[in-house]
């Protein structure tokens, strides 16, 4: 007895019902007619991509989400589906998985564990399943389950003790660097606890500031993997489950490796890129070359995102900027084949002194950055191209960025990732091709906006700032415990100053790709208004 499955690890567009629905029926026919598949697997919430957020409170997208699925029933014929879709059902609204088999839906299974926390917001839209579903496949016994479902261990034993021989894991679980092994340990222990096969279906692709990096899989009853979709990459994968002497036996290709942390990071950062600017309808991006290295990176992982041809850049020098920036900005460009202008802000910074009768210190500082933002904003303007912000999460955190200035712009690459991993990224990148120039590894880091001015005149040295950012940040560690952690007392005291002060620019920043445990935006909601 012989049951070929295929994990459909996609890329979808929430809100884009029509859309995920031809994609769904194309990728359906293919796993029959190419891969010769019995029944074909999807992502969570497969019909309006993940997460669909507050789209789920209009009528009219459940509306079409029904008539997506009639659709569905009509078109594929041969194979089976698991989709997933928002199902409202005696006035309430469940995350569901279906079973549709030669136009009928044969089972609806409702998500029973909906996840509150970080990204997440199911609570919000959902109501709670309560029921496993098991239904026979070919003489198969499937369960099925959805993403958080998987994360707790009552679902997994509610199926297994409603007789399910294999359990089909519906997923849209966002990137973090290392989720990958997390994911595969936690479903390998849900194997052997239960003696369950367990086909992990992931999302694939970017939506606003999450990356879905799939990494599908099918583990066995013993938790040993059989079979791994290669990250960050659209895969169909065919799975053959059969039963041999009782037991349930799964074979597949031979298991994708694991890609390296950096090598993870960076392409979802520009998995994050492309799919925010292709998604919205853009023709490319401008961004300003500044000669510093949080601009060169940003620049190259637009290049590896869009190509050079939607990639224009910008070097805006002031009185302040150093000769070897402009040279460095005039190398970066070139080496990567980008359109590259210079456009000097001197005319327009002496205007604004005229008017404010050069008031000095930081007020000039800030309108050097502002004169930048306006240029870039007018180029896009011009253009239709979206502006890229260079700005990383180390200066988000404690402020050193200028609202209306640096932070103008559509979408911030960077904004999730510390100075000290934006060194490291810069470096595996030139470990592709050298794209970056090796001084703008090295040199001190500046904003360049007083004369001899360094990012340490302001900030503590960033591999000292960064961990104290970690711990407080993204482990919401007390300026007691992080003291404790061996950091000096007035240091931690400052910082964690700045990032509580400084909530009022990130609230106006643009998104950006989130790759830690703890994102600014979605991920961590400060009040901006606080005694805390």
């Amino acid at each position: 007895m012989t049951l070929r499955i295929v994990i459909a690890q996609i890329n979808l567009m929430v809100g884009d019902i029509e859309g995920n629905r031809h994609r769904i029926q194309a990728t359906a026919k293919q796993a029959r007619d190419t891969l010769g598949a019995d029944l074909v697997v999807f992502p969570e919430l497969t019909l309006t991509g993940y997460p669909p957020e507050d789209l789920l409170l209009r009528p009219e997208l459940i509306e079409r989400v029904e008539r997506a699925i009639l659709a569905l029933r009509d078109s594929v014929r041969g194979i089976g589906m698991v989709i997933g879709f928002p199902q409202r059902q005696d006035g309430r609204l469940y995350n569901a998985a279906g079973l549709i088999q030669n136009g009928t839906i044969q089972a609806v299974y409702h998500k029973i564990c909906l996840p509150n926390y970080s990204v997440f917001d199911e609570k919000r839209y959902f109501s709670p399943g309560v029921a496993p579903c098991v239904i026979e496949y070919q003489g198969i016994r499937l369960g099925l389950t959805i993403c958080e479902d998987i994360w707790e261990p009552e679902p997994a034993r509610l199926t297994a003790l409603a007789g399910a021989e294999v359990l089909l894991n519906l997923n849209a679980s966002p990137f973090h660097a290392g989720k990958e092994q997390t994911r595969e340990t936690l479903v390998a222990q849900r194997a052997r606890d239960h003696h369950l096969a367990i086909l992990y279906v992931n999302l694939v692709g970017g939506q606003d500031e999450l990356v879905f990096d799939g990494g599908s899989f099918a583990m066995d009853a013993c938790g040993v993997l059989r079979s791994r979709c290669p990250t960050f990459t659209e895969d169909l994968a065919l799975v053959t489950v059969s039963r041999v002497e009782g037991e349930i036996v799964l074979t597949g290709d031979t298991p994708a490796a694991h890609r390296p942390i950096l090598e993870s990071v960076y392409t979802a950062l520009v998995w994050g890129v492309r799919d925010y600017v292709t998604k919205n309808g853009f023709s490319g991006v401008v961004l300003g070359l500044s000669g510093g290295i949080d601009s060169a990176l940003t620049l190259a992982i637009a290049v590896d995102a869009l190509d050079a041809d939607a990639v224009e850049t910008v070097a805006m020098p002031s009185r302040y900027t150093a000769a070897i920036s402009n040279e460095d900005a005039e190398a970066e460009a070139k080496a990567l084949g980008v359109a590259f202008q210079v456009i000097p802000i001197e005319p327009a910074f002496q205007a604004f002194l005229a008017l404010l009768g050069a008031p000095g210190g930081v007020t000039e500082e800030n309108l050097q950055a502002r004169c930048r933002g306006m240029i870039l904003m007018a180029r896009s303007n011009q253009s239709g191209r979206m502006v890229l912000t260079t700005g990383n999460k180390s200066e988000m955190a404690v402020g050193y960025a200028t609202l209306y200035g640096d932070m103008a712009g559509g979408f911030a690459p960077l904004k999730d990732v510390p100075k000290t991993l934006v060194y490291d990224l810069a470096s595996y990148r030139n470990g592709l091709t050298p794209v970056i120039p090796r001084r703008v590894i090295e040199r001190p880091p500046s904003a360049e906006l007083r004369p001899d001015q360094r990012d340490q005149d302001s900030l503590p040295p960033y591999e000292i700032l960064d961990p104290i950012l970690r711990l407080y940040i993204e482990e919401d560690r007390s300026q007691a415990e992080i003291i404790a952690a061996g950091f000096e007392p007035a240091t931690v005291v400052r910082v964690t100053r700045l990032v509580d002060r400084n909530e009022y620019k990130r609230r106006q920043s643009p998104p950006g790709v989130r790759i830690t445990q703890r994102a600014f935006g979605r991920d961590r909601r400060y009040p901006i208004t606080s005694g805390f």
